[in-house]
């Protein structure tokens, strides 16, 4: 059975930078968002679900799940989100589970965003890893990375958990306010108690 730490933190708080951390220093990632993304490519397992249950309105020129269009009509009704979520999450979790089982290296981060909002899934991992950093860095980190606007951004984090409570959940918290250097410094820290954990 596999040692599997859960990786979660609020968008823009640099989950896939402590997770690519993780996996060069020999840790196996298996990363939910990872998993939808490919799922929802063309020819993804996914794409004839999401096309059945919008249309073809959410199916992009080349083949892809539309994601802007998809992402705007499930913010603007919680139905569409509820449908999108029944046909997804059940095929990421069984492919998160096949991955977790097939891993050969010393641990496993599993990286959920939304670990804590999950039971299901927080029952799955040893460990709860809260990557964090301010709202404000959040909001400044998405913006520059996605060009999403100021509200799309605040209805996603409004959608989450509050920091709050996401850090009273973890069991191991990184910083991630500073530099990438800063991160990986604490990553390297982390990973030494997870291959002592993992051992034991």
């Amino acid at each position: 059975m596999a040692f599997v730490i859960g990786l979660t933190g609020g968008i823009g708080s640099g989950k896939s930078a402590a997770a690519d951390a993780f996996e060069k220093l020999g840790a196996a990632v298996v990363d939910t968002d990872r998993i939808a993304h490919e799922l929802t490519r063309a020819g993804g397992a996914a794409i004839a679900g999401v096309r059945a249950l919008f249309g073809d309105s959410a199916i992009a020129p080349d083949g892809a799940m539309d994601r802007k269009a998809v992402r705007e009509r499930v913010f603007s009704d919680p139905a569409s989100k509820q449908r999108l979520e029944a046909l997804l999450h059940p095929m990421i979790r069984a492919e998160s589970e096949r991955r977790i089982a097939a891993a050969t290296e010393p641990y496993v981060v599993h990286v959920v965003p939304l670990l804590v909002e999950s039971p299901d899934y927080r029952k799955r991992v040893q460990r709860v890893l809260v990557v964090d950093c301010p709202e404000a860095l959040q909001v400044e980190r998405v913006r520059a990375r996605s060009g999403l606007s100021a509200a799309e951004i605040d209805a996603i984090i409004r959608s989450q958990v509050p920091r709050a409570q996401r850090l009273a959940a973890a069991d191991d918290i990184i910083d991630n306010s500073g530099t990438i250097a800063a991160l990986q410094k604490q990553v390297r820290k982390l990973h030494q108690t997870y291959l002592d954990l993992a051992r034991s």
